[in-house]
């Protein structure tokens, strides 16, 4: 089955595609039932607590984007098999049989918070050294819920596109780039590294807006660390897989200039912002004295 056709609704629901109606996935689906989680999806309507939104993507097309495509917003979208497989071979390698490494989730990192998980490498029970790794989604604006409701009443989407949006801005340069920071001043002090495993289409949101000419090949000199995923659409499965794209890193500096917004080329000059501030002062109800 080539990959279906899809505009602005939701992708995945409860773990599976849209189009995906077998009677053993709808039953999965009646139950609230997330594979990532291998338990209840984790995601509650405000209002409604015991009801699960049950959405891992969505249809979306942003300006940087070439064409429309399921953008994750869970994290949990992320916990797959492939994720763990891909860093534990890109930064502990080929391990010797006296060797294994453990998942720790949750795990405090004083002043920094939380970190999402831990792989950390054992010998004889013994940590020799470990990795940090954050998960981090798209957030929406607006709701999906309305096309949720269409899909459960009738098994379709009653509209070709719905009234939402991705934050891109909020989730992956406001609030992830602030943890990556605070965690990531942690991790050059202790000499580790941390991880932010994200969809590819974050990376090329940051890329595209911010100042982020200091992400480079992923380097063992960098504390901080960007791995990327892409939504690839699985003949076989009839589903969406995560496949690895890319891995980049930077330093604190780095992330300075993104947390700073664009280039210094691209800020407006001291004249373009006089005629900005002219513009306003002859709006009626401005302000014209003290």
């Amino acid at each position: 089955m080539n990959e279906p056709q899809f505009t602005r609704h939701p992708t995945e629901i409860f773990g599976y595609p849209f189009t995906n109606k077998d009677s053993v996935v709808q039953a999965k689906r009646e139950e609230q039932f997330c594979p990532f989680l291998n338990g209840e999806c984790k995601k509650p309507r405000k209002s409604q607590p015991e009801v699960k939104i049950g959405v891992c993507t969505l249809g979306y097309k942003g300006k940087f984007l070439e064409k429309i495509t399921p953008v994750i917003v869970c994290p949990h979208r992320l916990e797959e098999a492939i994720v763990y497989d891909t860093l534990k071979e890109l930064y502990f390698g080929d391990l010797p049989d006296s060797y294994q490494i453990r998942w720790a989730s949750e795990v405090s990192c004083g002043v920094a918070g939380s970190i999402d998980f831990v792989a950390a490498k054992m010998k004889e029970e013994e940590i020799e050294d470990f990795l940090c790794v954050e998960f981090q989604a798209a957030g929406t604006t607006g709701t999906p819920w309305p096309a949720v409701i269409d899909f459960k009443q009738t098994g379709h989407f009653q509209k070709e596109t719905y009234k939402y949006g991705i934050n891109w801005a909020n989730e992956f340069v406001k609030t992830m780039m602030q943890q990556v920071y605070k965690k990531g001043m942690v991790m050059e002090s202790w000499g580790k590294k941390i991880v932010f495993v994200i969809q590819d289409v974050g990376l090329a949101y940051i890329q595209s807006t911010t100042d982020a000419q200091d992400l480079r090949e992923a380097t063992d000199n960098d504390a901080i660390h960007f791995c990327t995923f892409r939504m690839i659409w699985d003949k076989s499965s009839k589903a969406w897989q995560l496949k690895f794209d890319k891995r980049l890193s930077t330093d604190i500096e780095g992330i300075r200039k993104i947390l700073g917004g664009a280039p210094e080329d691209e800020f407006p000059t001291i004249s373009e912002f006089e005629k900005n501030i002219n513009k306003r002062l002859k709006l009626p109800g401005q302000l014209s004295g003290v």
